[in-house]
């Protein structure tokens, strides 16, 4: 037999290491989320109280205020990101739990049906995909109260508990919204965006596993993992190439051409110039589209243009063919933010911007020559 622990023997190092799990782990909040979650819990129950005054009776059942709405509300207004938060597993948890203790307590009224009606209510919810704490108070009120429960039979479940919980959570909807927070915060099964799937490499199956391995799927989500682990990587680049900006790299004595300058104009400065992209900048120096190589011959084959000809074709001009640069980046943008784009998605130039007017571009060249940059110091350090 294991010989319990004595802290007196245990360094104070270790010690404090050993105690520390009984130490607060929430971070600190900020007051403005202090004032903004206590003002919306309020509002909340005032509703649902106000609500409880004015129809006293719902058809044939009673409608009153009940004792877990407060921790639903502590949900749905504190921590409203949280899946157990979420509108499906706040209505459903609690009502689901509700009608698991009306028929436990039909069939066993009994000393031992509170811990029964609790334990089937986590069961429910689990199986049902809405566990919510507060449904285990649910469960937990109505054994301890039985008569008005069992009175009110399956109803108990739709009027207070379900209606209840359902005009606290549009409160809590309305709220978080008008006060900058996204409450849905997202729908069950949603996925990681395109470009976080992208930039980790993982999907939201191999995603999904991860969470269920670290025994986390309930207090995250896979769109709320891959937003996490995208800004991580992001966080890391930037640190990588020590928050140097798109502007100490960027190519600033760029060769541009006008919107409206001919096909033939467009080719002769790519064959003068070697270069890879031309931004098709208008007369206000605004950027109004970027040219590849590949849009020229996708255009002389769309067209069966050929060059040598003058004057026999209809004129296609550098506006026409010009894709547009809406993945535009800004001078001040660390240069770790891009490198996705460079690497992974096939992009050949980013094009970056000072305000509304073209500043410059980077390319895969510009890094490489970043990265070359920094070999002496990776050699000495």
């Amino acid at each position: 037999m294991r010989k319990p622990l004595n802290y007196s023997s245990i360094p104070m190092p270790h010690r404090r290491l050993a105690l520390s799990g009984f130490l607060p782990a929430l971070p600190r909040p900020l007051a403005r989320e202090v004032w903004r979650a206590s003002a919306g819990v309020a509002l909340g129950i005032a509703l649902c109280a106000a609500l409880a005054s004015a129809m006293p009776a719902f058809g044939t059942i009673h409608l009153a205020l009940i004792a877990p709405l407060g921790a639903t509300a502590v949900l749905a207004f504190a921590v409203p990101n949280a899946p157990l938060a979420q509108p499906w597993s706040a209505v459903v948890g609690n009502s689901l739990s509700a009608l698991v203790a009306v028929l436990v307590l039909s069939f066993y009224p009994g000393d031992w049906a509170a811990p029964l009606a609790v334990g089937f209510a986590i069961a429910a919810m689990m199986a049902a995909r809405a566990l919510h704490p507060p449904g285990g108070a649910v469960a937990l009120l109505a054994a301890l109260n039985p008569g008005p429960v069992l009175e009110a039979g399956p109803f108990f479940a739709l009027a207070p508990v379900g209606l209840m919980t359902a005009v606290l959570v549009g409160a809590a909807i309305l709220f978080n919204r008008a006060t900058g927070r996204v409450y849905p915060f997202r729908q069950t099964g949603e996925k990681p965006t395109e470009v976080e799937e992208i930039r980790l490499g993982l999907g939201e199956e191999e995603l999904a596993a991860l969470l269920q391995t670290y025994r986390q799927s309930s207090n995250i989500g896979v769109a709320d993992l891959g937003r996490l682990l995208a800004a991580a990587e992001r966080k890391a680049a930037n640190h990588r190439f020590d928050n140097v900006s798109c502007a100490e790299i960027m190519t600033q004595q760029l060769v541009t051409v006008a919107p409206e300058a001919d096909i033939r104009q467009v080719a002769r400065l790519f064959r003068q110039h070697r270069i890879k992209s031309l931004p098709v900048v208008d007369a206000q120096g605004r950027l109004a589209g970027l040219i590849l190589q590949a849009d020229i011959i996708e255009a002389l084959t769309a067209s069966k243009l050929d060059l040598r000809i003058v004057g026999r074709v209809p004129k296609i001009t550098a506006g026409s063919i010009a894709r547009a640069a809406d993945r535009s980046t800004t001078t001040n943008t660390p240069v770790g933010q891009i490198l996705n784009r460079l690497a992974v998605q096939g992009t050949e130039t980013v094009t970056v911007m000072a305000d509304e007017r073209l500043a410059g571009v980077i390319t895969r060249s510009d890094i490489m020559q970043l990265l070359l940059a920094e070999a002496p110091d990776r050699k000495t350090a």
